[in-house]
């Protein structure tokens, strides 16, 4: 049986500047009945931030990543400290909702589940962009419209909500520090995560708990259309990069799937009502799913024409 006190949960920070947002998450973790067996804050070069947290409460663990910067490095620096079977990740600037922690561990009754991912529900600091399509909610960090809508196998799920098996998760070596996010630059880590735990035994599998529910802040930056766009731009070349350091095409599987199904029901769902309706909110909905296609496009050709100039110029270096 797996219950709440095997499980440790690590939440990465690096600024004070989302201070009560921190607190706040911290918090509804500690208020999580049946409580984890521990909380660690892992916090990524801020040595003010990491003296901040050790005068807060002495009702969690705090570790300064003093290593290679960024979310990937200050993870693993957290769940270092971590002895127990499981271990459940939360951003800083997300909180978890009541039982989120029983249901997010729940499906490791299962030996062959290396790992499980919950929903991720937006929390609109600003009004949200009336153009803005849910099937894009991923680029604020939130579930899209196209999940599955009960608990299911998948290939991968987010860091900002996830809970490993810490065996495998060593096994692999935790997330990659040279594939990470670090300032504005972002790469998917936890779908690399995901991949690599994924393929570690013929029966190990990803489940995807949709009543595991936590609520991610999403400030007035993310609500610009300018930030859609670098975001799609940022997710098509990450994926490039993704599947060039695994296995190649049989890692984007979800990704056609997406562009195959996902993105034209949404599509053709708010051309229709659009026009049905002469609803201009819907409209520019359908046109946002076209920019962000186009965008991640632009990113997946510029990634694969850089990564074929390096694979030339090693080979060249080899000859």
């Amino acid at each position: 049986m797996v219950a709440a006190f095997d499980t440790s949960v690590v939440i990465p920070c690096h600024t004070e500047r989302r201070w009560d947002e921190l607190c706040r998450a911290i918090l509804s973790v500690l208020e999580q009945n049946p409580k984890p067996h521990s909380v660690v804050v892992a916090v990524d070069g801020n040595g003010t931030l990491y003296e901040r947290l050790l005068r807060w409460t002495d009702r969690i663990q705090v570790v300064l990543n003093a290593t290679r910067p960024g979310a990937s490095t200050t993870r693993n620096a957290g769940a270092a400290l971590v002895r127990t079977p499981l271990i459940a990740f939360l951003d800083d600037d997300a909180s978890a909702r009541q039982n989120w922690l029983s249901n997010l561990i729940e499906p490791f009754h299962h030996p062959e589940v290396v790992g499980t991912g919950g929903f991720v529900s937006p929390r609109w600091r600003v009004p949200e962009p009336r153009w803005f399509p849910d099937e894009f909610a991923w680029v604020v960090g939130a579930s899209f419209r196209g999940l599955p809508t009960t608990r299911s196998p998948v290939r991968n799920v987010w860091s900002e909500n996830m809970a490993v098996r810490r065996s495998v998760f060593d096994s692999v070596g935790g997330f990659r520090g040279e594939f990470t996010k670090v300032g504005d630059v972002s790469r998917p880590d936890d779908t690399d995560l995901c991949v690599r735990m994924g393929k570690t035994a013929p029966g190990a599998r990803w489940i995807y708990v949709p009543d595991a529910i936590v609520d991610h802040d999403v400030g007035a930056d993310r609500a610009r259309f300018a930030y859609f766009l670098r975001r799609c731009y940022a997710e098509g070349r990450g994926k490039v990069e993704l599947a060039r350091g695994n296995d190649g095409r049989s890692d984007l599987a979800d990704e056609r799937q997406y562009l195959r199904s996902v993105l034209p029901c949404g599509f053709a769902r708010y051309t229709r009502r659009g026009v049905a309706t002469r609803d201009l909110d819907d409209v520019s909905r359908a046109g946002a799913i076209l920019a962000g296609i186009a965008a991640a496009g632009c990113g997946a050709v510029i990634a694969s024409v850089r990564g074929a100039s390096q694979a030339r110029r090693d080979h060249g270096a080899g000859e």
